[in-house]
């Protein structure tokens, strides 16, 4: 019973190397762990990280997020070299998602990972969204089902199992469930028209696992969907998924009160494995895990067969994945280049200056570098670039004289100071380009107009490159 027990965890843990505690666990049948940026220096040490953990059980669950574009594990200290979602939606190219999605996952089955939390397949169906924006392909639930199936199909054709998040669809929601409980505005038959039709093509495409999200359908009950049994038997009799349900995070504050009580609900509604990734843990907090899933079994709280029936869902996803040849380090920058649009002459002269509008990221992208700036120095050495929280229209007209001024921000409709700003300095009759790197908003009036839909590293050499083009 304990060992069915550990099966269905997929925890997190501090460090670049396999802690002996963690080993020992592998070695009795943990189900896996998830890695996070503070476990990654580079490919070279993550593979030998992986390596540690197969060494004791070679069918071991290695999960990570690596959904590119904004949400990057493996380069979370430089920015992905793929663009992101809606990038790709953007782009619109079926081979090219399925080619990108192949690429990541060629270069995560040579570092021995089996499961990528990936791809979101929620929908941009409110600029006041937090949390997925350009994680999206997009608004149009047809177009996202398309690259949602296609990606799904590149990333496991090397053999690492693909994950569809966060079902039903968070795109609807004004909330982070890192931080509270959202309530959708969404009854089941908007569900059924619209979220959910990425999740069916996802089904469709064979997706090996789907992850829930944090959220409340008023029709489906009080409980979000990690613990609400209808949600869970909605996706597998509707829908007809039969691989293996993944909890979000099950330590973010939406599913709130106590972790072991938050498992145990979630696999009595059936979730097959639950992630832990977030909040790292170690043997002490394991042990308490487990104690209490083998306590509801034996008080009949969770039956003995609904665990080993997630027992065995959650381990198939250890299945080690293909070395194959199919990383491309130059699509990245294809895709990006083909997303990149632009209104208006974007023409910046040889000494532009470049205003980086930082704002805190979410907790799913994390402490990745941002900016515009350094890349656009890079191809124009005359630039000034000024990474900014909090700056004045005054101050940037200051320093800028008669130079062309470039705003960057990130999702600007969604932070009254961006918008303020730019809104601003066109009113000063200036020569200003904004360049947003988020969900593109509204049009705020600047002379010219360029959208990268995505903050990766590929998306912002795109943009650099595009502004180059149009100034010489």
């Amino acid at each position: 019973m304990d060992q069915l027990a550990a099966a269905v965890l997929l925890p997190g843990f501090t460090g670049t190397t396999a802690p002996d505690w963690l080993l020992r666990r592998v070695a009795d049948g943990l189900g896996g762990v998830v890695l996070f940026g503070r476990n990654v220096v580079d490919d070279a040490q993550v593979t030998r990280l992986c390596t540690e953990l197969r060494s004791v059980r070679p069918d071991v669950v290695i999960g990570i997020d690596e959904e590119g574009g904004d949400v990057t594990r493996l380069d979370a200290g430089r920015g992905s070299e793929v663009p992101g979602n809606h990038a790709l939606g953007a782009a619109n190219d079926l081979d090219l998602t399925r080619s990108v999605a192949a690429s990541i996952g060629a270069r995560l089955a040579k570092c021995g990972i089996s499961l990528n939390l990936a791809p979101s397949a929620d929908l941009v169906l409110t600029l006041d969204d937090p949390i997925i924006g350009v994680r999206a392909f997009g608004s149009d639930p047809v177009l996202a089902a398309r690259h949602v199936a296609a990606w799904v199909e590149g990333l496991q054709t090397v053999g690492v199992a693909a994950c569809a998040k966060h079902f039903p669809g968070h795109g609807a929601s004004t909330e982070d469930s890192h931080e509270q409980l959202p309530v959708l505005p969404r009854t089941e038959e908007q569900l059924r028209a619209v979220e959910l039709v990425p999740f069916q093509a996802a089904v469709n495409a064979g997706v090996r696992s789907i992850m829930t999200g944090h959220l409340v359908i008023p029709e489906w009950g009080p409980a979000p969907v990690t613990l609400n049994k209808h949600a869970i038997d909605l996706l597998r009799t509707e829908l007809g998924f039969t691989g293996a349900v993944i909890t979000d995070g099950l330590d973010m504050k939406a599913v709130g009160g106590d972790l072991a009580v938050g498992a145990v609900r979630a696999l009595a509604a059936g979730v097959d494995s639950l992630c832990l990734g977030g909040m790292a843990l170690d043997d002490d907090d394991l042990q308490w895990l487990i104690d209490s899933i083998v306590a509801a079994v034996k008080s009949g709280d969770l039956s003995e067969e609904r665990l080993t029936q997630a027992a065995a869902r959650s381990l198939a996803l250890g299945l080690p994945p293909s070395t194959v040849d199919a990383h491309d380090a130059e699509i990245g920058l294809t895709a990006a280049r083909r997303a990149v649009s632009a209104r208006g002459r974007v023409s910046v002269g040889t000494d532009p200056v470049v205003v980086d509008l930082v704002v805190d990221s979410s907790i799913a992208v994390g402490d990745v570098p941002w900016g515009l700036g350094p890349y656009l120095k890079e191809v124009l050495p005359g630039t000034e670039v000024i990474a900014a929280r909090d700056i004045s229209a005054d101050e940037v007209a200051k320093v800028a004289g008669d130079r062309t001024i470039v705003v960057v921000t990130r999702d600007a409709h969604r932070h009254s100071a961006a918008r303020q700003l730019v809104t601003n300095l066109t009113n000063l009759q200036l020569d200003v380009v904004h360049v947003e790197t988020g969900v593109p908003g509204p049009d705020l009036g600047s002379v010219a107009r360029v959208d990268t839909h995505g903050g990766s590293r590929v998306s912002l050499r795109a943009a650099a490159e595009l502004i180059l083009k149009g100034t010489t």
